[in-house]
């Protein structure tokens, strides 16, 4: 049976909101998913896409697909490895700084405090009284100065989850246009590889989209038909440019 969910009242007992705010729950990754998701299946819809519009043999798009499929896994990953990491590295450097300069020049980053919450509308005893808890703990005065003072989240992900999870999320959902291909050449089990794959290739985009609006609580058809219009005009295109190089050719 389903958990019935808790209501707002329930969820703002002292002891829901603790365990709320202690909860390890900032580093998410699901952009991650939905990112090499939609990347995946397009571009590899899309080579499918364009060879089929060129004309080509099965097996060429099996193989263009494959090699494609894993290269540009492999680099979406890199490169969202090395995006993480580099946002980690400025978070830790900032952190070093604000450190160092309120071991340096404690009155100077006091007033920087002070002016953060005169800004957020406090005056008078309570600024004071916020103040002087906040600098009172070396941890907290830091990541008060990290979040708003520069912008930044407290909390770092992960850069090896981040790359692994758009790596995952590429290969796995990125080979689905190539199924009927791989099936066709590999088994003989399709006569029409290309109509196949763009049938379940329209099933993948409906699912990721759906997927993505569960988590995020928004529209279901709304999100799917937003994921297969972005993905449907991608391949479009690239089977129109593959009709008109294959004719050119």
């Amino acid at each position: 049976m389903a958990r019935a969910r808790p209501t707002l009242a329930e969820d703002h007992t002292p002891e829901r909101i603790r365990q709320r705010l202690d909860a390890p729950g900032s580093a998410r990754y699901l952009g991650d998913f939905i990112y090499g998701s939609i990347d995946g299946v397009v571009t590899t819809f899309a080579i499918v896409a364009g060879v089929a519009g060129a004309d080509m043999s099965v097996a060429v798009v099996a193989v263009l697909g494959v090699a494609n499929l894993v290269a540009d896994g492999l680099s979406m990953a890199a490169s969202n490895f090395l995006g993480t990491r580099a946002d980690a590295e400025l978070h830790e450097r900032i952190r070093r700084s604000e450190s160092a300069q309120i071991e340096a020049f404690p009155e100077g980053e006091r007033e920087e405090v002070r002016e953060i919450f005169r800004r957020k509308g406090l005056a008078g005893e309570a600024l004071d009284g916020v103040v002087e808890a906040i600098t009172a703990d070396r941890d907290r005065w830091i990541e008060t100065m990290i979040v708003d003072e520069f912008g930044l989240s407290k909390a770092t992900r992960s850069p090896v989850l981040a790359g692994s999870a758009t790596f995952a999320a590429f290969l796995v959902v990125g080979a689905v246009p190539l199924l009927p291909f791989l099936l066709g050449s590999g088994l003989g089990w399709i006569d029409r590889p290309f109509l196949w794959s763009s049938v379940v290739t329209g099933a993948a985009f409906l699912l990721v989209g759906a997927a993505k609006a569960a988590v995020v609580e928004a529209s279901w058809w709304r999100s799917s038909l937003e994921t297969v219009a972005i993905g449907g005009g991608a391949a479009a295109v690239a089977y129109l440019l593959g009709d008109v190089l294959g004719r050119l050719v």
